[in-house]
């Protein structure tokens, strides 16, 4: 039974999962819903074993995602995150482009302040 407790309290990495905030909205791109682009939240702070851990999520047709930290628990880290967004074209021959500007993604201006309870971000690109 202790084992079964303290799982919960453990990323896969073995690492303790720390206090996380839920992080949802919607990504668009020229008005309209940006379906399949990953959104990544690169936290500025750095943990207390001295790492960076993103949060993630790809958007669904809608535009709309939800981020999770790892494959066991869902947000993100409290406090200012750098926010990259990227989306590849669904054509092989158009493999490598960029369909998001740079801005977005690896050159991101984006930010966002990850506060206590439910957070809504939403992207207009």
């Amino acid at each position: 039974m202790l084992i079964f407790s303290l799982s919960g309290c453990f990323g896969s990495g073995g690492e303790p999962i720390p206090d996380l905030a839920s992080v949802s909205g919607v990504v668009t791109l020229d008005g309209a819903p940006l379906d399949g682009a990953k959104i990544i939240f690169e936290p500025q702070q750095v943990s207390d074993n001295g790492r960076r851990h993103t949060s993630s999520a790809t958007t669904e047709s809608d535009g709309a995602y939800t981020l999770e930290y790892n494959s066991e628990a869902s947000g993100a880290t409290q406090g200012t995150h750098k926010v990259m967004i990227s989306k590849m074209p669904d054509d092989p021959e158009q493999a490598g482009e960029q369909l998001v500007p740079a801005k977005y993604n690896n050159e991101t201006e984006l930010t966002a302040e990850v506060k206590e309870g439910d957070n809504t971000f939403n992207f207009d690109l």
